[in-house]
């Protein structure tokens, strides 16, 4: 009997020790994943307050809940399993799924530019006579939540390259973990962001002038930054649809595009000194987002043109 209790303390040990390293395994391929990540994400955060700013403040969370969920059953129920049979069975066709959601998001991000420069409005805004405000509602989170879809398949992807070489159940663990802390992360800010001026407001009233003071300086800012955040999410979906479009292409063999682009992020990188990396990130982010806005504006003249014939022959 104490031979017997002895081996399976010594078996559970082993196991212990086992699910020990797992965990270690998990823990190091979320923080190398959750790293590569953090340039999507920010992308993710200044994209999305676009979708919440035009509505009255009693549904601002609520509506960032519905999409927080839909962000998460985006990751968890969707991209999670795809992204794990594809890299068991199909690791060929990532890059040009992920390619596809970059044209995606070029195509949304040139819709914005061309309705910003007087052209057709891309669906309805609440700047326009709304009939049906539930049912506009509903339109605007389905289309974050669509383009969560695209961002969150690109961080999910740099995710599962920095966990490949982990166990089937490693790999799981970890994306789910990344999954879960990033969502947590993106729309935390943005509820932070958008809920701001109620902060300011809040604090503008109370009878410390301190706070007074703080309270009046978020009332003024926030629809500066709201307007900025609005012109960054634009330009975000660009250099993250176009940064796909060239980095696919890189790994498809066509490396030119790509290679041109780096080359200028390096050259300024060296001729700009101790403000190199930061200059650099930025040309390249620029380069990426004028691939993003010609192949966004092609795929949008196209999809208007379609659209005109349809309505032309009813």
């Amino acid at each position: 009997m104490a031979t017997g209790l002895v081996a399976l303390l010594d078996d559970v040990s082993v196991i212990a020790r086992a699910a020990a390293a797992s965990l270690d395994d998990v823990g190091a391929g979320v923080a190398k994943a959750g790293s590569k990540a953090a340039g999507v994400v920010i992308d993710d955060a200044a994209v999305t307050p676009g979708y919440v700013t035009e509505f009255t403040p009693d549904r601002e969370l609520p509506i960032i809940w519905q999409i927080t969920k839909g962000s998460l059953r985006n990751k968890l129920l969707i991209l999670l399993p795809i992204a794990l049979l594809l890299s068991a069975f199909l690791p060929w066709a990532i890059t040009p799924i992920l390619m596809l959601g970059g044209l995606y998001l070029a195509f949304e991000g040139a819709e914005k530019v061309i309705e910003k420069l007087g052209g057709a409005q891309h669906g309805e805004t609440l700047e326009t006579p709304v009939e049906d405000i539930a049912a506009f509602e509903k339109t605007r989170v389905s289309g974050a939540i669509r383009t969560d879809l695209i961002l969150s398949a690109e961080i999910m992807a740099i995710a599962l390259s920095e966990v490949a070489d982990s166990s089937f159940l490693s790999r799981a663990a970890a994306l789910a973990v990344v999954g879960v802390l990033i969502t947590a992360v993106v729309y935390g800010a943005v509820a932070l962001i958008v809920k701001m001026d109620d902060i300011g407001l809040h604090l503008a009233q109370k009878e410390s002038r301190a706070a007074q003071s703080v309270g009046r300086v978020l009332l003024r800012a926030m629809p500066k930054v709201l307007a900025l955040l609005s012109t960054v999410g634009t330009l975000a979906m660009l250099w993250v649809g176009g940064g796909i479009i060239l980095h696919g292409l890189e790994e498809l063999g066509l490396g030119y595009p790509a290679h041109l682009a780096h080359d200028l992020q390096h050259t300024v990188e060296a001729a700009t000194g101790a403000l190199g990396g930061a200059l650099g990130w930025v040309s390249y982010a620029l380069a990426s987002a004028l691939v993003g806005i010609v192949l966004g504006t092609v795929i949008a003249l196209v999809v208007h043109l379609i659209a005109k014939v349809r309505g032309t022959a009813h």
